[in-house]
């Protein structure tokens, strides 16, 4: 803080650490803190330290015994002078494990713990941590400061008993995921809080991808009025400089140029490969494999590969069989060369030859059904994994939530891999998608500008290419139709005949619902994939596998 001038300047630290590797995010805080000498104070996200959510290792006595030994040393750091830091931890205070947030400055650090600990959708801190009592502002450059975490500015309680213990400025930690509306929602919250107790809140989000959740940063500052003074991009790292000023009305921060934030398409967009880059990234593998086949779910998921990763770690193999189209063939080809990946082409024919030939005894007398086209699937998934094996690259499994949602999907074959993008992307909504990619490029995207995604793969029927003209809808009510019932049954929670009221044939939804119901099996052994939207399967939707419900009033 300036003498006389009366002026805050905060680094807000929009960063992505790593879950379990403390030292490396305290030395990303470090450095940070380094380049920012002009900064009074430098605000890193929720549970920082460790990474956001660390899950069950705060469980581990040898992990919290490596965060507080990292803690001390950086508060030793400001012992020197130069910017505090505000970040968040995990603190064991009388035995209790709390969520916490240490402000440090001048070698001191006070630690003030989380009050509201979401236990809902993909949030279970009720099991880890101990709320924490209603906390007093802490002290800071001269002036009161209270430190709300995340949660904490979702409901008033919080920020009003700080405002009633003489709180002059908020400043809200968090690790909030993304998903489709969020930022709005965090928004509401921020500027409700600030016009309740006329106070400015500054509000710093993590960013990055740690397994099925996404972060996406958009860090903001609103002020007492619920003006918002500054917006920070989406899915960008950076420590932005925010100054804030004492005036007859309190502090207020200076307003300046605010970020657009990307349409619902461009977020969902760079969320799946924010969440694949990551994933690649702090796992260490040097690139990825995936089946192209022709079809829209590959050829987007190939696309969203070169955005994280580069052309350069992507690697495709066309996998045909007997019923493969010439056109899947050529449009396979048009897509790898768009995007400037390698493609190779590897027969399925004389494999799937020999295992019906091995099975032809057992299966005398039979007809061929859904047996004989789950057999190619699952050596194409045999196939992806002999060449992850051999050469470290991560299969990248490519169905979408459609079909994740009825089970159109063979478990130990088009189902292998270690991470799907698309998991909670709708069919319709892949469509969109590809449309989108091939007139933009997503922020900090590898990949090249224009048509990636050939017209022809976007505008022909999809197929599974498993037996002679074979359609989804064959199978399948027509996507548009499929997504909105599935978006009611899942997102919504909607019963049976209030999707019948929508318009829907009432067979046609009690179908889809059982089938809902009995894919629960597959989806408990799928690859993880980033959470999109509200009630992704996993994390959010937690359904039971054997499961004798139907809607009774249907």
């Amino acid at each position: 803080m300036e003498n006389g001038a009366k002026t805050l300047k905060i680094a807000m630290a929009q960063l992505n650490p790593t879950v379990g590797a403390v030292a490396a995010n305290a030395a990303l805080l470090r450095s940070i803190r380094a380049a920012s000498g002009d900064a009074d104070v430098i605000v890193a996200g929720e549970l920082f330290l460790t990474g956001y959510p660390p899950e069950d290792l705060v469980l581990k006595r040898a992990f919290l015994a490596h965060v507080a030994e990292e803690a001390e040393k950086l508060v030793a750091d400001t012992a020197e002078g130069g910017p505090a830091l505000v970040f968040g931890l995990p603190v064991v205070e009388n035995g209790v494990l709390y969520n916490s947030v240490m402000v440090a400055d001048g070698g001191h650090s006070a630690v003030r713990h989380k009050v509201h600990l979401p236990n809902y959708a993909v949030f279970d801190e009720k099991r880890l941590f101990g709320a924490g009592a209603m906390p007093e502002p802490v002290e800071l450059r001269g002036m009161r400061v209270g430190v709300p975490i995340c949660e904490d500015i979702w409901f008033a309680d919080v920020c009003a008993y700080l405002k009633m213990q003489g709180a002059e400025l908020l400043i809200s930690p968090n690790g909030s995921p993304f998903e489709r509306g969020k930022h709005a929602k965090r928004l509401h919250h921020a500027t409700a809080r600030a016009k309740e107790t006329g106070l400015p809140l500054v509000y710093v989000n993590q960013i990055g991808g740690q397994d099925e959740l996404v972060f996406d940063g958009a860090s903001f500052a609103v002020n007492s009025d619920g003006e918002v003074a500054a917006q920070r991009p989406a899915w960008q790292t950076e420590a932005h400089m925010l100054t804030l000023n004492e005036t007859k009305k309190g502090w207020q921060a200076m307003p300046q140029d605010r970020a657009s934030i990307d349409g619902d398409l461009g977020d969902i967009y760079t969320a799946a490969v924010t969440g694949l880059r990551d994933y690649v990234e702090k796992n260490r593998f040097p690139g990825v494999l995936l089946g192209l086949s022709g079809g829209i779910d590959s050829a987007l998921c190939a696309a969203m590969a070169v955005d994280a990763l580069g052309s350069e770690r992507v690697h495709c193999i066309m996998l045909p069989s007997r019923y493969t189209s010439q056109s899947s063939l050529d449009d396979a080809a048009d897509c790898a060369e768009a995007l400037g990946i390698k493609l190779d082409d590897v027969s399925i024919a004389e494999p799937v030859d020999a295992v019906e030939s091995v099975l032809g005894d057992l299966f005398k007398g039979t007809n061929a059904d859904l047996t004989e086209e789950n057999i190619q699937s699952r050596l194409r998934g045999t196939l992806l994994m002999a060449v992850s094996n051999k050469f470290g690259h991560m299969v990248v499994t490519t169905g979408n939530k459609s079909e994740v949602s009825v089970g159109y999907a063979t478990l130990y074959g088009d189902m292998n891999g270690g991470y799907n993008p698309i998991k909670d992307i709708y069919k319709t909504e892949v469509f969109a998608l590809a449309r989108w990619r091939n007139e933009n490029v997503p922020n900090g995207g590898f990949g090249p500008d224009g048509l990636v995604i050939p017209q022809n793969i976007i505008d022909k029927p999809p197929s599974a290419e498993l037996r002679p003209d074979q359609k989804d809808e064959d199978s399948l009510p027509p996507y548009d139709a499929l997504d909105d019932i599935l978006f009611a049954l899942v997102e919504d929670e909607l019963g049976v005949d209030e999707i019948i009221a929508r318009g829907h044939d009432a067979e046609t939804v009690k179908r889809i619902e059982h089938l809902l119901y009995v894919s629960e099996y597959k989806r408990r052994q799928a690859a993880p994939g980033a959470k999109i939207g509200n009630r992704n399967f996993g994390r959010d939707r937690r359904y039971p596998i054997t499961n004798g419900f139907r809607d009774a009033r249907a």
